[in-house]
């Protein structure tokens, strides 16, 4: 009787032991999902950002890049934000374009509009050139890479005499260009932008 007793307990023991084994097992793997599942911290006020926040007078443009050489990093990160700044212009043109074409309601609007996009594609091209650096800072991480960031600007009103200039050269596109109906169109889209941005 002893003898099954003590059999009883140590077998009661060995399962209460199990079970808190298998407790603490959980824990400790719900803890490792938990530690595994985050992907690092976040920057939430990234360098040079709010510099790159277009208003209702700048085009602006900010990106990052990261490489084991310093300079590198920021030829990176300066072609990423130029890419960026042009991918913005002919978004912001080809808006302002289809509504001049359909506030003027031009016979041959398909025409104008291809030549205009060409025109704008051109200008985008050529102001990259003349960007201006807003903000530029490098920092170094713990692999000793670096990481830089940067955000360049273009004013608005340069664009459009860039514009303008290439419009002048071109009789075709001259006849159907209403030079001060297309900056107030342009301006409107440029308080868009701004109030997209949360710029003024």
């Amino acid at each position: 009787m002893n003898f099954k007793k003590t059999i009883g307990f140590s077998a009661l023991a060995i399962a209460l032991l199990l079970g808190a084994y298998s407790c603490k097992s959980k824990e400790k793997i719900a803890s490792e999902v938990k530690t595994n599942s985050e992907v690092g911290t976040i920057l939430e006020n990234m360098p040079c950002e709010s510099a790159g926040k277009s208003d209702k007078k700048f085009f602006r443009a900010f990106s990052m890049a990261t490489s084991s050489d310093l300079s590198l990093s920021k030829e990176k990160a300066l072609l990423l934000a130029k890419q960026r700044l042009v991918t913005l212009i002919q978004s912001n043109t080809k808006s302002v374009t289809d509504r001049y074409v359909n506030e003027r309601e031009l016979t041959s609007a398909s025409e104008f509009e291809q030549k205009f996009e060409n025109l704008t594609r051109e200008v985008a091209d050529e102001t990259i050139s003349n960007i201006v650096v807003a903000c530029e800072k490098s920092s170094v991480l713990p692999d000793k890479k670096y990481r830089s960031f940067v955000a360049i600007e273009v004013e608005k009103e340069e664009l459009l005499n860039s514009m303008n200039d290439k419009i002048s050269n071109n009789a075709k596109l001259q006849m159907d260009y209403d030079k001060q109906k297309y900056e107030e169109i342009f301006n409107q889209e440029m308080e868009k932008l701004a109030e997209e941005k949360g710029y003024k």
